[in-house]
């Protein structure tokens, strides 16, 4: 294993970490918080560790597959352990445990947190709190090879480690020229959204924290009533319109720049998860209206803004939903098993792994009824290769028993046995906000240190997708 190549990547991590806080330290200078001497020290720590790190001299640029799986994990795992720095030495978040849950929660953009009243907080904490999913929505490793041209013979396979979807392409020949491509169309749709609820009445801070959380789909708010607070039916319908656009793939988004919208339109995934997302508003609405007396816009408003939410596991909240008629609230715990598309920044499952599962069945179906038939698995024009298919049903089988076995784990301290499925769905589906007493008018404080740390774990395979993060934890992994 290239050891050297691996702590040099980490600490180019956090030379990027140490610098993304600079805007947040800004902040703090031009408003002459306290907060200002945690960012100080934050960066001169990080960026001290980082650079020293960087030095390490490599002899060879070329990653194996170990490398890649080593660095994507050590890298979120670094950024949310220096990243919990400004709580910490700002007081905000006195304990390291709840300081790191909120960082991981932040970078995995699950927007999961801890606290219970966020208007106290310092604003340059709060931008620092919100730019930490910004940054990790596109991803840390995708971020890095944006930025640092020197490893763009290591790319594919750290790319292949972050990137959510059972399939990881590329939409140019380099990674590099990808990585950059796919942060200048999150750049143009964080600056199309900043500047559009700036119009609609928000203020500048609070456009930049409300945009860096909608794109990311992750759902931090600088405001305890999250998206709630604001009585602007245009403030949610902006938001509306990034969260479903952000959840889908960001490479189709790509080619629709080109000129070129064939693929999205015959995209099988893009399909299902529009048609998921209109079924489920139309389903949810007329729900409200019929036992909540809403009215037929505001039913529309609500019901669209939270079936958006969940489905792209960004947590925004508008109300608590934990009130709603049960039907709602089942359409709503369903779509967060789902999740959005592959290669976007939603959490979940993803809608393509559904897909795929299906065909699989029917084909097993088509099969029993022709034995000696030679039936591939398609999506669309596409044929899925075998591998594909075996890696998608392994993925379900690993995925929900990690679930049966955190619940079981989270209910055994003392957590009533619903919240404790509901935070762990929404901690491994990178969701945030969920049911009973992790639900929108709630926070995750009162779960035990100990369930704490296992949820972080729990968002961390969430978001690098289970295989990346437990073939780390793999005894045979470090054998090899």
């Amino acid at each position: 294993m290239n050891k050297a190549l691996i702590l040099r990547t980490l600490g180019l991590v956090l030379l990027c970490e140490a610098v993304a806080m600079l805007p947040s330290l800004g902040i703090a200078i031009f408003l002459r918080e306290d907060a200002m001497r945690a960012f100080v020290i934050s960066i001169s720590v990080i960026g001290l560790i980082g650079a020293a790190l960087g030095r390490i001299k490599v002899h060879s640029n070329v990653v194996g597959y170990r490398e890649g799986f080593v660095i994507a994990t050590a890298s979120w795992l670094f950024m949310a352990m220096f990243g919990s720095l400004p709580f910490l030495l700002s007081g905000a978040i006195p304990s390291f445990v709840n300081a790191f849950f909120e960082t991981m929660s932040g970078f995995t953009t699950t927007g999961a947190t801890i606290l219970s009243d966020i208007e106290k907080l310092p604003q340059s904490i709060l931008f620092w709190r919100s730019l930490t999913q910004w940054l990790g929505g596109m991803g840390v490793i995708v971020l890095t090879l944006a930025l640092i041209p020197s490893l763009k013979l290591a790319g594919m396979k750290l790319f292949r480690a972050e990137i959510p979807g059972p399939a990881k392409s590329k939409v140019l020949p380099r990674v590099t020229q990808t990585a950059r491509e796919l942060y200048k169309l999150y750049i143009i749709f964080t600056v199309l959204e900043i500047v559009a609820l700036k119009i609609a009445g928000l203020s500048w801070f609070d456009s930049f924290i409300q945009t860096f959380s909608t794109v990311a789909t992750g759902g931090y708010s600088n405001y305890n009533a999250s998206i709630g607070a604001f009585a602007n039916p245009a403030v949610h319908y902006i938001i509306i319109f990034f969260m479903l656009i952000c959840g889908m793939n960001f490479a189709l988004h790509f080619h629709a720049l080109q000129g070129n919208f064939r693929p999205m339109w015959r995209d099988p995934e893009t399909r299902l998860y529009l048609s998921l997302v209109v079924l489920a508003c139309i389903l949810v609405g007329a729900n409200l209206i019929a036992y909540n007396g809403y009215g037929l816009e505001e039913a529309f408003r609500m019901s669209s803004f939270q079936v958006v939410s969940i489905i792209t596991t960004t947590g925004f909240t508008t109300t608590d939903f934990n009130h709603w008629p049960l039907l709602s609230q089942g359409i709503l715990f369903v779509l967060m098993f789902i999740g959005g598309c592959a290669g976007s920044t939603s959490g979940g499952i993803k809608n393509v792994r559904y897909l795929i599962l299906f065909k699989t069945a029917s084909r097993q179906i088509a099969k029993l009824i022709h034995p000696k038939a030679v039936i591939p698995v398609r999506l669309g024009r596409e044929v899925i290769p075998e591998e594909l298919v075996e890696s998608v049903q392994s993925f379900f089988f690993i995925y929900f028993a990690l679930l049966l076995v955190s619940i079981l784990i989270i209910a055994s301290m003392g957590v009533d046995l619903f919240s404790a499925i509901a935070a762990v769905v929404a901690t491994l589906g990178n969701v945030g906000p969920a049911f009973g007493a992790v639900g929108p008018a709630y926070n995750y404080d009162f779960i035990p240190v100990a369930g704490k740390l296992l949820l972080s774990l729990c968002m961390l395979v969430g978001r690098l997708e289970i295989y990346t993060v437990l073939v780390v934890l793999s005894v045979r992994f470090w054998r090899a």
